[in-house]
């Protein structure tokens, strides 16, 4: 099966909780599954992770942003924090959880083979 690449750009957190739901319904379906994040999106990586509406999504029964983000990493969805958004976001790799990875967008492109599918969130 193919794998699925996901670019998340922009510090939404809804964006984020949609890019970690498709890339886990994605590892379910037995493909691989990564998500990296462009510049202003690592932002949304720093703790404590939260996104605007957590609340609304735990009184509907779904989890909050960092508890959808922690079960999509033990899943094995890779997550990769653009190296240019960490210094624009005042971050350090060591601030990350030690399972996210840290590249550039060109290594995050380079790794998209021609069976992959790309989704642009």
């Amino acid at each position: 099966m193919s794998g699925l690449s996901i670019l998340l750009t922009g510090e939404d957190g809804e964006r984020l909780r949609a890019a970690l739901m498709i890339a886990m319904t994605r590892r379910a379906m037995e493909g691989s599954a990564r998500i990296f994040l462009h510049m202003e999106a690592v932002c949304l990586l720093a703790p404590p992770i939260a996104a605007p509406r957590d609340a609304d999504h735990l009184r509907a029964g779904f989890p909050p942003l960092a508890t959808l983000l922690d079960e999509a990493l033990g899943d094995g969805v890779t997550v990769i924090a653009c190296q240019s958004g960490l210094a624009l976001c005042a971050m350090k790799a060591a601030d990350l959880d030690p399972r996210i990875e840290t590249g550039g967008l060109l290594s995050f492109m380079a790794a998209i083979g021609p069976a992959d599918r790309l989704l642009s969130l």
